[in-house]
């Protein structure tokens, strides 16, 4: 399913088992444009002029993510304007068999914010109860002919970032419990000034990696920047913030040795559990952190689609929020689990669909979409490419 802005709002859509029956249809902007703006209101991630902090406190002193009955009303609302009712009868006889479907859904600019996953599709059921969910990547990226996909051993190394020393820059988790504690050790993470050099090395034998720490968006997909313990004397395209210099997504793709640049080799699964993480599909070319990683090696990368509120703030802004609760320390022990799984994206679809069965029971602050909804898994398979043709002459 594919979405693209020419003035008006285009869908397209094709089931595998069917290529060659594709269906086109325009959704004229101004019934869709409504939905999208006020997900852009309710959301954490800050609007034009407007301060991460007061971003923060728009949305979770009295934003529709934190209460349930206005939740439910953006997620009926987007439901309505995104889904089409062609669509909707197909998957709802895919449904009634018995039959889960994936869908594989390709966001433009304007759609870049939408959590698929949450939108409400019937009384007390969300899509991800009925279907698995995954971010479809621009084919350009997908099928670049440089990209080799790297082999995945699920006892293979387990590259971990958990909260890197970054100057100027505070704790994503805070003090990590006993249960990050115990993820820690079982993936070896024991260093918190983790700077790029090691990490491209630690990265080229690896099967996984899990980043936990923070990402902050450029002026360009290219710019989007991880920021590691990387001080002034590391080298990179990105220009010092005081004594600290941020690795960016052309570093990763490009590499970051001016005088001996080399892409970085990038494992088979990647988890980014930071801010904005999966910004790539703001951009008119889709060209950031994710797009860095399947181009180096991945073929299945969990981003965020919007800032990612810590434990703290969610305590101090939510009302009636649990104080000793720590639902960003769960959301990282379910991405990591599911990582690990056979299958990513039905596993972190499992942890998704519990959430908002939770979430529409109870309306408990601590299982509000606004964590597990900004959650997506891009999937890049290895491109299937036509066998060379060999010319030869008849004697």
């Amino acid at each position: 399913m594919k979405f693209v802005d020419a003035g008006q709002l285009y869908v397209s859509w094709r089931w595998e088992h069917a290529p060659d029956q594709a269906r086109v249809l325009v959704l004229p902007r101004t019934l869709v444009q409504g939905a999208l703006d006020a997900l852009a209101q309710a959301v954490p991630s800050p609007l034009p002029g407007e301060s991460a902090h007061a971003a923060l406190v728009r949305s979770l002193t009295h934003g529709p993510l934190v209460d349930r009955s206005r939740e439910i009303a953006l997620a009926g609302e987007l439901s309505r304007a995104l889904l089409p009712y062609q669509l909707a009868v197909e998957l709802n006889s895919l449904i009634t068999q018995g039959i889960r479907p994936h869908l594989r859904i390709q966001p433009s600019p304007s759609t870049a914010l939408v959590p698929w996953e949450s939108l409400r599709v019937d009384e007390g059921e969300r899509t991800i109860h009925n279907a698995d969910v995954s971010v479809l990547p621009p084919a350009t990226v997908r099928n670049s002919l440089e990209r080799k996909v790297s082999p995945f051993d699920p006892d293979g190394p387990v590259v971990g970032v958990l909260d890197s020393l970054v100057p100027a820059l505070g704790a994503v988790l805070g003090s990590p419990g006993p249960e990050l504690a115990r993820l820690a050790e079982a993936h070896g993470i024991g260093r918190a000034d983790v700077d790029r050099d090691f990490l491209e090395g630690a990265l080229s034998e690896a099967s996984r990696f899990l980043y936990v720490g923070h990402v902050t968006t450029g002026g360009h997909a290219l710019d989007a920047r991880m920021h590691l313990s990387c001080n002034a004397s590391t080298t990179g395209r990105a220009a010092l913030l005081g004594a600290h210099r941020p690795l960016t997504a052309a570093d990763i793709a490009l590499g970051h040795r001016p005088d001996a640049p080399q892409p970085w080799r990038i494992p088979n699964r990647v988890a980014l559990v930071a801010c904005e993480s999966g910004g790539d599909t703001r951009f008119a070319e889709p060209s950031g952190l994710v797009a860095a990683m399947i181009h180096g090696g991945a073929e299945h990368v969990v981003s965020t689609r919007w800032t990612l509120p810590t434990d703290a703030g969610l305590t101090h802004l939510v009302p009636g929020f649990p104080a000793d609760t720590s639902v960003l320390s769960h959301a990282v022990l379910a991405v990591d689990a599911a990582q690990a799984a056979p299958d990513p994206i039905a596993a972190l679809a499992e942890w998704q669909r519990l959430q908002a069965t939770r979430w529409e029971e109870t309306g408990d602050p601590e299982y509000s979409p606004v964590i597990w909804s900004a959650f997506a898994t891009t999937w890049a398979p290895a491109p299937t490419r036509p066998a060379a043709v060999t010319w030869g002459t008849n004697a």
